[in-house]
């Protein structure tokens, strides 16, 4: 006689699965939450663009005083932080719409779209510097009212530098990636302001007048590695890469509310669409449990997620019955069907439960059930 499995461990657990009423309300909190954070994004991307234009015009302002190729660089960067802002904007409004039958997994990608569009924009801002600033080394000439043009370009990086950290953590508490984009486009104007302004300050003291050109050099290769990392995220998310922080918390949430039937766990991906978050994986479950008892594990599963983590959209489940080879790692206790005692405890972790079953068996007879239904004798194991 086959021994009953011992009682598997598991991690002791806080919070209880919400129930369905519970569950209501936290979709009707997070409904909420969501238009705050709607309202949030809109409210900053629209101060953005107001003090970007502003503090464009103050830029080109400076560079009309002093004819300064490295203050010119840094009011072409400012065009593009203003361009740049109204596609974040219209990104925004548009990622905010709720899932229609074109676009059931709603439209947050459309945020990466603008990240790469405005790490393209710097790309081409930088080339433009390069293209303004070569004449200045080749022929130098002075640069009149270079103090008062230092006073206002010391000014205008004060104000980008508040607007900036101020973008990045709205855009990080609402989780929206054009926001934070748009606030590391415009901590890259700081960068390239206070670089300008160092580089000037030199050439006011040593009357070096080439060394502005050079200076406006240095800034356009600095903006131009920042606008090729956001581009390079913007792939990323375009093409769903894998996100090893997100797995991490979704491996240990379900780690945390583990139950006994819930035998293993394997292929778990995630993926973002902007501000919502998407979720597949394999279940093992008894397979003696009705349909009805399967579809209450898979649901109790499915509300554990998204009431821990915000904007988790659809979880997709695929439920699947367990197979003998897998008793010595199944805490079900008692068992009717049990075939092996359990002799090891599988530890839920990212790198487990993203890679396929645990035991080795379950594609294997997968494979031989899909040969016996096609009329072929599954290949023979030595």
């Amino acid at each position: 006689m086959v021994r009953q499995a011992p009682a598997l461990f598991l991690p002791e657990r806080t919070e209880e699965i919400p129930n369905i009423r519970e569950t209501v309300a936290m979709d009707l909190f997070t409904e909420s939450t969501e238009n705050t954070f709607r309202r949030q994004r809109l409210v900053a991307i629209g101060f953005s663009l107001a003090v970007g234009a502003t503090l464009m015009g103050v830029k080109f302002y400076a560079y009309y005083l002093t004819r300064s190729t490295a203050i010119l660089s840094d009011a072409l960067e400012s065009i593009i932080n203003v361009v740049a802002g109204f596609f974040a904007m219209w990104s925004i409004i548009v990622a905010s719409r709720p899932p229609d039958p074109d676009h059931p997994y709603g439209h947050g990608k459309i945020e990466y779209f603008s990240a790469g569009f405005e790490g393209a924009l710097i790309v081409i801002a930088a080339v433009g510097i390069v293209y303004a600033a070569i004449p200045q080394i080749m022929t130098p000439h002075g640069l009149p009212n270079l103090d008062e043009g230092l006073f206002i370009l010391l000014a205008t990086s004060l104000v980008n530098l508040v607007l900036a950290i101020g973008l990045l953590r709205v855009g990080r508490r609402t989780r929206s990636i054009a926001l934070v984009a748009d606030g590391k486009h415009i901590l890259t104007d700081v960068y390239t302001s206070a670089g300008v302004l160092l580089g000037l300050l030199l050439v006011n003291s040593t009357g070096w007048y080439w060394m502005d050109g050079a200076i406006a050099c240095v800034m356009a290769l600095n903006i131009l590695f920042m606008g090729a990392r956001l581009i390079r995220r913007s792939f990323a998310g375009l093409m769903d890469e894998s996100d090893p922080a997100l797995l991490e918390e979704i491996s240990r949430l379900i780690a945390q509310h583990r139950r006994e039937s819930w035998i293993d766990v394997h292929h778990l991906r995630a993926w973002r669409s902007g501000n919502r978050i998407h979720a597949d994986f394999h279940l093992i479950l008894p397979r003696d449990l009705s349909l009805e008892e399967t579809h209450n594990e898979v649901t109790q599963l499915q509300q554990a997620l998204k009431s821990h983590i915000y904007g988790m959209g659809d979880v997709l489940i695929h439920a699947e019955p367990c197979i003998e080879p897998e008793c010595p790692i199944c805490g079900m206790d008692p068992c009717n069907l049990r075939g092996h005692p359990v002799d090891r405890q599988h530890i839920w972790l990212r790198d487990t439960l993203t890679s396929g079953p645990l035991t080795g068996r379950r594609d294997e007879a997968a494979e031989d059930t899909e040969n016996s239904e096609e009329g072929s004798p599954p290949d023979e194991k030595s």
